[in-house]
């Protein structure tokens, strides 16, 4: 099993190739929205897992599009890579601190597609919470996306944490964290009582 998948996705809004290899390797994301290949290598570095990411997108009107259509690709090669998840961990968390920030990750690789968001992110007087110009509504529609197209249940939980930034590193961490646990080959057979996932 090669456990690498490549995608590609060409819409009227963005135009995005991306190969995934959950055995391991290098990263390089160049999406056109500088935080979000910031979150991205964070993903792939402690998650252990090769990511390369392109994307064009209509970025002149937001990062909407290019976030959520990545998240929407991410899942889809996650799927791809997992096969029929023969051996597999199924089951991933991970806790990752940042500063004064905590993010908990939960995954389960189902089969079965939902996300949990509790995560609040901070914004000033009358402005929208912001890093720099990525808003961050994007992180919670980038797993919303991952989750659905990876068909996993995804739990993303913030308890504390007063800095944006901090707090959306740490949850990009903690679930590059919780999917290598969850990807791990651990045995030979497929992970549930039904005999598929």
């Amino acid at each position: 099993m090669t456990r690498k998948a490549n995608i590609t996705r060409k819409t009227s809004e963005t135009d995005i190739t991306l190969a995934l290899d959950l055995n391991g390797g290098p990263y390089t994301n160049a999406t056109g929205v500088g935080f979000f290949d910031h979150m991205l290598d964070a993903l792939a570095r402690h998650g252990r897992v090769g990511l390369d990411v392109k994307a064009q997108g209509d970025t002149h009107i937001d990062d909407h599009h290019t976030v959520e259509d990545v998240g929407i690709v991410l899942g889809q090669a996650i799927d791809e890579a997992l096969g029929d998840k023969r051996g597999i961990e199924r089951y991933g968390y991970g806790v990752v601190p940042m500063d004064e920030s905590l993010a908990r990750v939960a995954i389960d690789l189902s089969g079965r597609a939902s996300l949990v968001f509790k995560a609040e992110f901070k914004g000033f007087g009358d402005d929208p919470a912001a890093i720099g110009k990525f808003d961050v509504q994007l992180v919670e529609e980038f797993f919303n996306a991952v989750a659905a197209n990876a068909k996993m249940n995804l739990h993303v939980e913030v308890p504390w944490g007063e800095n944006n930034h901090h707090i959306a590193e740490a949850i990009f961490k903690a679930f590059g964290r919780a999917l290598r646990q969850a990807v791990a080959i651990t045995g030979t057979d497929v992970p549930s009582t039904k005999g598929a996932l």
